[in-house]
C-alpha cells in the first residue's frame, strides 16, 4: 500500500512511499523494511569487529556471537510482538509471517542478550566485554531499522498527548497544527492524518547516543559499563517516545515498553555508580600495591 508522507513544517514532500520495493511482476516481494534492518546489521556488526581488536576480542569469537544471537534475537523480536498481541493472530502461520510485520526490539535484545551470555559462558571469555563491544554495534541496528518504520507508514505518535505510567495522559495541543516535525500521511488505511515522526526521533536520540559511546569508549572505567550507557540512553529517550506512540504493546493500563525502558534508566544508572566506585576501589588498591615497591624503605633510607 503506497502513502503519501510529507513533513509541512519542513517544506518537505509530499513523497510517495511504496514499502515494497520489487514491481509487482517478481515472484517474491522485498521490502524496504527487510532491506533497512538487514543494512543495520550488517553495519553494527562491522563497526562491533573494530570495537573488539579493544578488547583484544578476535573476530573468529565475535562472528561466533552473532551466528547465533542474530537468527534468535530476530526470533525473540517476533514472539515479544506476538505475545503481547495474541488477539490479532488466529493461526500458527500468521505467527510465522513476519513480512506482515511485528518485531519488537526490546524482545531482540534480551534473546540477543542471553545467547550471548551463553556462548561466552561456552567459550569461556569475559562476557561484559563483549557486550561492550556489541552495545554500540545494536545502536547503529536501531538508528537505521526505524527507518524501517517510515517507509511502511507506521510507528508513529499522537500530536494531541502523551501519556506517562501512574500519571495518564498529559494533552498537548501546541503540537496539533502548527509543530514543525510534524508528518502527515495519506493512504487507504489511515485516511489523512497528521503524527508525530516518532521514528526520526528514536533514529536521532540514538545518532546521538552512538556518538557519546563511540568517544568514550576507550576512557570505560569497567568491562559492561559501554553496555549499560547504552542501556541508560536508549531508556530514557525510549521512555518519553514511547509516551507519544499510537501503537504501543499494553499489559493492563500500562505500556509494556515504556515501563521496560524505565527499568533500564533506572538499573543501568544504578549499576553504573555502582561500578564505577568499585573501579575506583580496586585503581586505589593498585596504586597502594604499587607504591611499596616504588617508595623507598625505612631500612633504606637509614642505610643512606
Amino acid at each position: 500500500m503506497t502513502s503519501s508522507i510529507s513533513f509541512p513544517g519542513l517544506s518537505l514532500g509530499p513523497m510517495n512511499i511504496d514499502p515494497v520495493v520489487t514491481p509487482d511482476s517478481f515472484p517474491f516481494e522485498v521490502r524496504w523494511y527487510g532491506l533497512v534492518i538487514m543494512l543495520g546489521m550488517i553495519l553494527g556488526v562491522i563497526y562491533s569487529l573494530r570495537k573488539a581488536k579493544m578488547s583484544c576480542i578476535s573476530t573468529e569469537d565475535l562472528l561466533d556471537y552473532v551466528l547465533f544471537a542474530v537468527p534468535v534475537g530476530i526470533i525473540c523480536a517476533r514472539l515479544y510482538y506476538v505475545l503481547f498481541n495474541l488477539s490479532e493472530y488466529h493461526s500458527i502461520g500468521e505467527v510465522f509471517a513476519i513480512w506482515n510485520g511485528g518485531l519488537a526490539i526490546y524482545g531482540g535484545i534480551i534473546g540477543g542478550f542471553f545467547t550471548m551470555l551463553a556462548v561466552a559462558k561456552f567459550k569461556k571469555m569475559n562476557f561484559l566485554s563483549v557486550i561492550d563491544c556489541f552495545a554500540p554495534g545494536v545502536m547503529i541496528g536501531q538508528i537505521l531499522g526505524r527507518w524501517g518504520n517510515f517507509f511502511n507508514a507506521e510507528a508513529y505518535g499522537a500530536l494531541s498527548h502523551i501519556s506517562f505510567p501512574f500519571i495518564g495522559d498529559i494533552a498537548t495541543p501546541i503540537f496539533e497544527n502548527d509543530y514543525i516535525f510534524r508528518m502527515v500521511i495519506e493512504n487507504d488505511r489511515v485516511g489523512t492524518i497528521a503524527v508525530h515522526p516518532t521514528f526520526l526521533y528514536e533514529s536521532l536520540w540514538n545518532v546521538a547516543g552512538l556518538l557519546l559511546i563511540h568517544f568514550y569508549f576507550k576512557n570505560k572505567k569497567f568491562n559492561g559499563e559501554i553496555a549499560l550507557i547504552y542501556a541508560s540512553w536508549y531508556g530514557f529517550g525510549r521512555f518519553f517516545i514511547e509516551g507519544l506512540r499510537t501503537d504501543s504493546l499494553t499489559q493492563g493500563a500500562f505500556r509494556v515498553s515504556q515501563m521496560l525502558a524505565l527499568a533500564c534508566v533506572i538499573a543501568g544508572i544504578t549499576l553504573i555508580i555502582i561500578g564505577r566506585q568499585k573501579a575506583k576501589s580496586k585503581a586505589k588498591e593498585l596504586d597502594e600495591y604499587i607504591s611499596q615497591f616504588s617508595e623507598p624503605s625505612e631500612i633504606q633510607k637509614e642505610n643512606k
